[in-house]
């Protein structure tokens, strides 16, 4: 493949093209939620391009069926999986703790897994659904993985999937539990969006010093299993507060940011970004079709959330 100008990646770049004359050998990648979808393309153009790949899914089942099948596609025996179920914060210590005894390092972590727009539901350790799946139980897995990313030789890089979605909503400190205020899934899902901006944010202020960096990604709109929860009234919703004819992208388009994140030369040294489109989005608070919003890049709300996140979960991180 003839690697195309770097300057000119955008929204229909694949993530074959990103990482086209990019060697990942002797790096290792840890990519949740990567049975399908997005995770399981990531996967694929990671162990393709030399990365040892270790994905995470919710079931032995799907997690053996999807290392199988990325073996052949990916063309390399490097591939192995975990169960890891995030909406427990037992499991995510399980998971960490089978990790750090079995690899002794870790270069990349992507935390791709996720629900979307979800009715109102509860956790095992009871919270909400979204801000607990999403957010805690990456919180909590990142936290507990930091020893084996500054175990890395080379510097490690942590990429969060955001959205676009985090345009709906802050990190509302009040009732980031929804206690008391009336549910709304997508306010809900754009919360825990922006806390995944914010977790990036809060890690890379505490981990540059040590070469760790991290970075969320805006992949684009794409039709996968994450939209289980969604039927036509959703779709009509989403695109009436755009401006734009909504656009899906196709799922190595839609990869093709989060691999970006994890790999780019150019990124080198930089952290505390929201990317999208394979290249660093701008600030915008107007915008509801590109941007990243203000308060999700905030330092203070960052260092609050990370507070707030480590008394949630029990467990305090230097």
């Amino acid at each position: 493949m003839t690697r195309p100008d770097r300057t000119e990646f955008g929204a229909d770049t694949t993530s074959d093209e990103v990482l086209a004359g990019v060697d990942l050998e002797g790096r290792r990648t840890l990519i949740t939620g990567a049975t399908g979808g997005l995770g399981y393309e990531t996967a694929r153009a990671m162990a393709k391009a030399g990365s040892e790949v270790i994905i995470t899914g919710r079931s032995r089942a799907k997690v053996d069926d999807a290392v199988t099948r990325l073996r052949v596609d990916a063309g390399s025996d490097r591939v192995s999986g975990g169960v890891l179920e995030l909406d427990t914060l037992e499991g995510v210590r399980v998971f960490a703790a089978w990790f750090t005894d079995t690899h002794a390092h870790l270069d990349i972590l992507i935390n791709n897994a996720g629900v979307m727009a979800c009715p109102l539901g509860r956790t095992v350790d009871g919270f909400e659904t979204q801000f607990g799946t999403n957010h805690l139980g990456h919180f909590l897995l990142t936290g507990l993985l930091t020893p084996s990313l500054l175990a890395a030789a080379k510097g490690a890089r942590v990429v969060a999937l955001s959205s676009r979605a985090h345009h709906r909503s802050p990190v509302v400190f009040d009732d980031w539990n929804y206690d008391h205020r009336p549910y709304d899934k997508w306010v809900a899902y754009g919360q825990s969006k922006t806390a995944n901006v914010l977790l990036a944010v809060e890690l890379d202020r505490r981990l540059a010093h040590a070469g760790v960096r991290a970075l969320a990604v805006h992949p684009g709109v794409i039709m996968t299993d994450l939209g289980r929860h969604l039927g036509p009234e959703d779709f009509a919703a989403v695109q009436k507060r755009s401006s734009d004819e909504l656009v899906f992208k196709s799922v190595p388009a839609g990869a093709a940011t989060s691999v970006y994140a994890a790999t780019a030369p150019e990124l080198e040294g930089d952290g505390a970004r929201y990317l999208e489109d394979c290249h660093i989005a701008g600030v915008d608070d107007v915008s509801t079709v590109e941007g990243v919003r203000s308060y999700a890049l905030d330092a203070d709300a960052a260092q609050h959330l990370w507070s707030v996140s480590e008394r949630a979960v029990g467990t305090t991180f230097p």
